[in-house]
């Protein structure tokens, strides 16, 4: 869920301030992009230098750098604008009344003054101080701002007590961020099936017939649709793609006749499915189960090919009447009217057409230029852009159409 997100990290001074080096790591660790300001006592806590290596991002605590001759701004509006989430932990007692009350006497309170995002906070105290009425007063506050509270755990404090008041562990707080995008997340609960890539049909078992294709754009489909909530089953033909999303179940296969089979196993279960798989259309009949060696002095070689099933007319033709099926269609001539034909024999949804007559579009590439073509009528022109952006479009249009 926090592929691709920015989260600005708001660190107060308490002792735990130490636990924010573990919580940097598991952010950028699950593919958040992460920038963090401190308050100016939270460096007698942690050092700038730790969470600037861990998140790879110069580290803010000041409106300008006092030391340096430059006189370089640190715009706090910016700052406050660039996040998706801000999350404040620790948030010590000071802080919290701080907030509560609207003061701007830091860099850090003038930055959550200036966010327009949702924000998440984690106190962190005493267990007389947590307990105080006045606290909880402020607790009530920020959560009447619509701000989201992670409540301090029992344990151990630096006081020497044991009770409530610790910030809560760095594990808890990325359930709370992920429990919270999930809900959030426009394709939440929705199960995807993707194919993607060629598929090569063995000659002999050195060589292939294949395609140019690369999968990256039904990749970029599988990781567009796990950052949006879905559980996706990606069944990918030869590739060297892989992701490291959990949301994402992968099947490998080399063959039109795997990539069915696949695809068969899972389509019943699927609220959408996409086939994006460049499928070889035919097959060699009698592929010889050693190395054809070539014969000296023969010129030709003939090669007799069978058609190999159609994998989206065949799983079409038994989608139920809630399932939405999308297919993609590569044409270099008449393409418009051959990408509709498609539509309509093959029981599809939508068609999104490719038509890789320029450059950076099409196989092999990062970019592309689409048309998504609807049942109702709908063409949809998607102008060239990277394929990760391509991929969130699509699947915007079809939420917006089966919602």
């Amino acid at each position: 869920m926090l592929s691709g997100k920015k989260i600005l990290l708001g660190v107060t001074g308490g002792i735990a301030a130490y636990k924010t080096t573990y919580l940097v790591r598991l952010l950028v660790k699950a593919g958040a992009e992460v920038r963090v300001v401190l308050s100016p006592s939270a460096r007698d806590f942690v050092t700038p230098l730790s969470l600037s290596t861990l998140s790879k991002n110069p580290v803010y605590w000041e409106y300008y750098d006092k030391e340096s001759e430059s006189g370089e701004w640190h715009n706090h509006v910016e700052m406050g604008l660039w996040p998706d989430l801000l999350v404040l932990a620790p948030l010590t007692a000071n802080s919290l009344a701080k907030i509560a009350q609207g003061q701007s006497d830091n860099f850090l309170m003038a930055v959550y003054l200036s966010v327009k995002c949702p924000v998440f906070f984690a106190p962190a105290m005493d267990l007389d101080m947590y307990k105080h009425p006045a606290t909880q007063n402020n607790i009530s506050v920020l959560k009447s701002f619509g701000h989201h509270f992670i409540p301090a755990e029992n344990g151990e404090l630096a006081s020497g007590l044991s009770g409530e008041g610790r910030m809560a562990e760095p594990e808890t707080i990325l359930q709370h961020i992920n429990a919270y995008l999930f809900e959030q997340a426009p394709l939440a609960g929705k199960k995807i099936l993707i194919t993607a890539g060629p598929t090569y049909e063995a000659i002999d078992p050195v060589r292939f017939i294949g395609n140019r294709s690369s999968g990256k754009m039904g990749m970029a489909l599988a990781e567009a649709a796990a950052q949006k909530g879905a559980q996706v089953t990606l069944v990918l033909g030869p590739s060297a793609l892989n992701s490291t999303n959990n949301a994402i179940s992968i099947i490998r296969v080399e063959s039109t006749l795997e990539m069915l089979a696949a695809a068969e196993d899972n389509f019943s279960q699927a609220d959408w499915a996409i086939f994006s798989a460049a499928v070889a259309d035919y097959r060699p009949k009698n592929p010889a189960q050693q190395k054809i060696k070539k014969v000296i002095g023969a010129e030709e070689m003939r090669l007799d090919l069978i058609q190999n099933p159609d994998i989206l007319k065949t799983l079409a033709a038994e989608k139920r009447t809630d399932q939405v099926v999308i297919g993609f269609a590569l044409e270099t001539e008449n393409a418009l009217a051959n990408a509709q034909k498609k539509l309509h024999t093959k029981n599809c949804d939508w068609i999104v057409l490719n038509s890789p007559d320029k450059n950076e579009r099409g196989f092999g590439h990062d970019t592309n230029e689409v048309y998504l073509i609807g049942k109702n009528q709908e063409q949809i022109a998607l102008s060239l852009k990277l394929k990760k952006e391509l991929a969130h479009e699509i699947l915007d249009i079809l939420h917006q159409h089966h919602n």
